[in-house]
């Protein structure tokens, strides 16, 4: 049935409405901008990129109850701001082009705005890792005059509970002066699509380096995994509750990790007579009662869990009259964050730069026959702490001898860090709600994701977690299932640690592949762009580009298949293992080159590197010593950067396993 109205009734609707436009109208004119009274939300900039071919959503913020109109190509739409001051309106969807302004109020708000792809750019510190940190940077630099991709990074933010706002965000035009600046693997991501697709591409940067998978997850996903929806109850959600939660943890650690040694908080306590920190460094100072840290290993893995503040580490070394003659350095490694150093009460250097190793030369007279001495004073203000890296970079260096000092340390915590506000992983779901949730209204196109070295130690739980994030990030922005693609990690440590038996890396990456089982995902294979000694590799162009390639395959436009050869079956023939492979191709790295990177196992679950050859679509593999194979694994290690398994574009096989037996890192938790 078809409502009429009376013209007394329609023209008191026209008068309530002029009246609303004019209060609003008012409210700009009275703030000039009028950014006091209604405004954009932090997102909205000039030179910024809105989503193509879907409502143009715009939202902001105003007095309660006062209305809003918003201008955008020729279409304006009124909204009225809610109880608690926010309004959001949606006008019509347009192709990519631009630029176009925005108004609000009348007003011109935004200019130079495109319409195109916008892409969530998200994770740890290798997407965060700028272009101009990245190999060939130089020349990416110079050549960034391409006004069609814009980025804008957000500005790092970790709070106890959700909110519905940013800082006031700048959107930046690629150009040899601004795209330095730029996500390195957003860039690449970025170039290759505005080349191929030929619209405006937006990136969206909230990437922080050293995160946690569980701080990017909302509360409430993290609740439906049941070994961490205990963890949620109680957990603070003020500043004052933070504080006092933080003490109160510190607190069991110490009670738990060095019981009657409490933390020296300005007096001394008659039970612990030794609690003077400045006698710490002396060689007479008795720390028998102390407990032990070993080194290089950062102490959150030694039972130290989730202390931020000061550890003192002591070492005693026993020399001859001709060693301590000796020219002397003194090499530590790396250390998180800041070390202080002394041989025998002697200070010998301090550092304050978590990934860089420390090296002390000793001045003559440090070191003396018999007992010596070194302390290590270790302030850590966030995220890992103390000693870390290779054991070989902890020594002491007499002439041309090396004495080895890698091992258990005597160790004391001396005072814990009282922190005002969390960082980014001392909870839960805190860059969520700084970072995340503040943009859920936004229209995009996709995300990709580039994090997960700060998990390998809970590898077994990222399989459920990182599945549970992309479906969580779905929910919320109501788009379906916008696509996601992400990274597997990159070869890293050391390649003689390498063992197909055990590795937490490996099953991170196997747990990053699981999750192509959702609709919509791409992987990208970075095992072949790794860095042995840096968890950054440099090679940012290789990840980006293969990121594009799933996106361009899902467009429909012409692209190499974005996938390397992926393991689809194993047959056993005696003592042969022939795997069957899906792939445009199979070869190695060089005309010739021998297989790399697989090992096989029998009964016995122990793996042997063994020997393959590719026959056909298919790769046989074999050991003399393993007469009746039961399981294969390629890519099975830390670092698989000498594997050199491709398909003829030269993409690299994903590590694979045939098996299901236990990981080595079945039952490691989160624990906030």
């Amino acid at each position: 049935m078809r409502a009429y109205l009376t013209p007394t009734v329609r023209s008191l609707r026209a008068m309530c409405i002029a009246a609303l436009l004019c209060v609003g109208a008012g409210l700009v004119a009275a703030h000039g901008t009028g950014t006091d009274a209604v405004r954009l939300a932090g997102i909205f900039g000039d030179h910024m990129v809105l989503q193509r071919d879907q409502p143009v959503r715009v939202w902001g913020f105003a007095p309660a109850g006062a209305a809003v109109r918003v201008g955008f190509r020729g279409a304006s739409r009124l909204a009225l701001a809610d109880a608690a001051g926010r309004w959001r309106v949606d006008l019509p969807p347009g192709p990519a082009g631009g630029p176009h302004e925005l108004t609000l109020q009348g007003q011109v708000a935004l200019r130079d705005v495109l319409l195109g792809d916008v892409w969530l750019c998200t994770g740890q510190s290798n997407m965060e890792w700028t272009l101009g940190q990245s190999d060939g940077a130089v020349e990416a630099v110079a050549a960034a005059d391409l006004p069609l991709i814009r980025h804008v990074k957000i500005a790092r933010r970790a709070t106890l509970a959700p909110q519905d706002d940013l800082p006031v965000m700048r959107w930046q035009v690629s150009s040899p002066v601004t795209a330095a600046e730029f996500s390195g693997v957003g860039f690449y991501f970025a170039r290759r699509l505005q080349r191929d697709q030929k619209v405006p591409i937006g990136l969206v940067n909230l990437a922080w380096g050293g995160t946690h998978l569980e701080t990017w997850t909302r509360r409430e996903a993290l609740a439906e995994d049941p070994a961490i929806a205990p963890l949620l109850q109680g957990l603070p959600d003020s500043l004052p509750a933070w504080l006092a939660w933080q003490r109160a943890r510190t607190q069991a650690v110490l009670d738990r990790w060095q019981p009657g040694l409490p933390a020296i908080t300005g007096v001394p306590s008659a039970q612990d007579q030794d609690a003077d920190p400045s006698r710490w460094a002396s060689l007479d100072h008795a720390d028998g009662h102390w407990p032990t840290l070993q080194v290089p290993q950062v102490w959150e893995e030694q039972g130290l869990d989730g202390l931020d503040g000061v550890v003192w580490y002591r070492r005693e070394v026993v020399l001859d009259a001709a060693q301590a003659a000796m020219p002397a350095t003194l090499h530590l490694g790396a250390i998180d964050d800041c070390d202080e150093t002394w041989v025998n009460g002697r200070p010998v250097g301090k550092t304050c730069v978590w990934d860089q190793p420390r090296h002390y030369t000793l001045p003559v007279g440090t070191l003396r026959e018999g007992r010596n001495l070194v302390a290590v004073r270790v302030t850590d203000t966030g995220g890992a702490g103390g000693f870390h890296g290779d054991s070989a970079a902890v020594q002491l260096q007499l002439g041309a001898a090396r004495l080895p000092l890698a091992g258990p340390w005597k160790a004391r915590v001396e005072t814990g860090l009282d922190k005002p506000e969390p960082s980014a992983n001392d909870l839960p779901s805190l860059l969520h709600n700084g970072m995340v949730q503040p943009l859920v209204p936004l229209r995009i196109r996709g995300a990709i994701w580039y994090q997960g070295e700060s998990n390998v130690g809970r590898a077994a739980q990222y399989v459920g977690g990182f599945q549970r994030l992309i479906t969580d990030l779905r929910r919320q922005w109501g788009q379906g299932a916008f696509p996601f693609y992400f990274v597997q990690l990159a070869s890293f440590l050391p390649l003689e640690r390498n063992d197909p038996n055990h590795s937490p890396w490996a099953e991170l990456r196997d747990a990053q592949r699981q999750a192509l089982a959702l609709p919509n995902t791409g992987m990208a294979v970075a095992t072949d762009v790794g860095n042995a000694n840096d968890i950054h590799p440099r090679n940012k162009r290789a990840v980006g580009e293969r990121l594009a390639l799933h996106a361009l395959r899902a467009a429909g436009l012409p692209a190499p298949p974005p996938n390397g050869p992926v393991f689809t079956g194993l047959q056993l023939r005696g003592g042969r293992a022939v795997l069957s492979l899906r792939s445009d191709g199979l070869r190695t790295d060089a005309p010739g080159a021998a297989l790399r990177g697989f090992s096989i196992a029998d009964a016995s679950q122990r793996f042997r590197p063994a020997q393959a050859r590719i026959e056909g679509r298919r790769v046989v593999v074999w050991h003399p010593e393993v007469k009746r194979p039961v399981a294969v694994r390629f890519g099975w290690v830390d670092n698989p950067e000498q594997d050199n398994l491709f398909d003829r574009h030269g993409l690299p096989a994903s590590p694979f396993r045939t098996d299901d037996w236990p990981w080595v890192t079945a039952g490691q938790r989160y624990l906030p």
